[in-house]
């Protein structure tokens, strides 16, 4: 959605290394915001990202007009299922389907051979890979892993709008996400006792809402007690006005 940072240019990287052809998609979806301040405030910097997208030799930009996306009378819209109804579907109604109905019209557009995606928003990820092999998309669907500033704070096109005070407590998240790993990798497979660590270790700010932290099946995103393969920790929490979401993949050792 265009405000582009480093994340975004690891996509791009990426692709351009494994490809021939390199298409950046810029477009602020109307349709996956559930709260009309948010996408008003969200930052939009096209001149800026034109020339950021030039520096890593991206080939075309695709920068469509709500006019053509969303023409008089279109009436459509992609219900992703059970994927998308908790974390982010629970607090954020009607996103993804917002996600899924623009991800697939883009790619209509453009008619990709892969699409790479960041696994900071490791929901979307999931709900797009299933989504795309529900509809049998022809597209191959690359996560690229999250890419963080110095202290750990992922990066995110919200970040900027953090208090001075705020930047300062927000690596909270990860710390508590990479404590949570290690005792995974430890032995740890009670799932409501990573979940609690998660907690405990955010709420030693003040400063901070938690909206959730959820242990879920990597693949599924299926809440569950007993560990049966790669797990996913993810969570949303507020410091003042932003909202920021952060995950981190526990992945079990393969024999």
């Amino acid at each position: 959605m265009g405000a582009l940072h480093e994340g975004h240019l690891q996509l791009l990287r990426q692709s351009k290394s494994e490809n021939d052809t390199t298409v950046l998609s810029i477009y602020v979806n109307p349709t996956q915001f559930n709260n009309a301040s948010d996408y008003d405030k969200y930052p939009r910097t096209f001149d800026s990202d034109i020339e950021l997208a030039r520096s890593v030799g991206v080939d075309v930009v695709y920068a469509p007009q709500t006019s053509v996306m969303y023409p008089i009378g279109f009436d459509t819209s992609i219900d992703p299922g059970n994927i998308a109804r908790s974390m982010e579907g629970e607090f954020r109604p009607g996103h993804f389907e917002g996600v899924a109905t623009v991800v697939v019209k883009l790619l209509q557009a453009v008619v990709p051979e892969k699409l790479y995606l960041g696994q900071k928003d490791y929901q979307q990820l999931a709900v797009l890979r299933h989504v795309i092999a529900d509809l049998n998309v022809s597209v191959s669907v690359i996560g690229v892993p999250t890419v963080r500033h110095h202290d750990g704070l992922a990066m995110s096109s919200r970040n900027v709008r953090l208090s001075v005070e705020h930047r300062q407590l927000v690596p909270v998240l990860y710390s508590a996400l990479s404590i949570c790993r290690e005792m995974f990798q430890q032995g740890e497979r009670n799932v409501p006792t990573l979940r609690d660590s998660v907690l405990k270790n955010i709420h030693t700010v003040q400063s901070c809402s938690v909206e959730y932290v959820s242990v879920v099946d990597a693949v599924t995103l299926q809440e569950t007690n007993v560990v049966s393969g790669d797990m996913v920790v993810c969570l949303a929490v507020n410091f003042g006005d932003v909202r920021l979401i952060d995950n981190i993949i526990l992945e079990v050792e393969k024999n």
